[in-house]
Order: C-alpha cells, then sequence, then structure tokens
C-alpha cells in the first residue's frame, strides 16, 4: 500500500491518497479527517500509526507502507 500527501490550493485543504500495489485508489480523504475512510477499508485500527506518518511526510512524496 502506499500513501500520497496532496497539498491544498487556497481554500482547498490537505489531502491523502491510499493507493494499492498496484497503484489502485482505495481511499482520498481531508488530512483533518480520516476516522470513517479508513474504517471503510478496513484500516481503523491503524489509524494513530498511518496519521503519525502522514504528519510527517512531505507533500507530493509517495511512501510505501507496509502493514
Amino acid at each position: 500500500m502506499y500513501i500520497i500527501k496532496v497539498k491544498g490550493v487556497a481554500k482547498i485543504p490537505d489531502y491523502v491518497q491510499l493507493r494499492d500495489d498496484r497503484f489502485t485508489l482505495l481511499a482520498y480523504f481531508r488530512v483533518d479527517r480520516p476516522e470513517k475512510h479508513l474504517d471503510k477499508i478496513g484500516l481503523g485500527e491503524k489509524q494513530a500509526y498511518i496519521m503519525d506518518l502522514i504528519k510527517d511526510l512531505p507533500f507530493g512524496q509517495i511512501l510505501k507502507l507496509e502493514l
């Protein structure tokens, strides 16, 4: 799974993309509202870990997530 953090512009907030190994989009959510999106794809229990990674991830960089 891959994480990409996308920088918002003007009134558009920052977003996060979660993609699988074939780079298919699994989730797309605002950085400040991940709860229901992570629950929907079965990663609700890993929310704290994922959000810690996202907090330190520079915009535009792709991070491979090993769960």
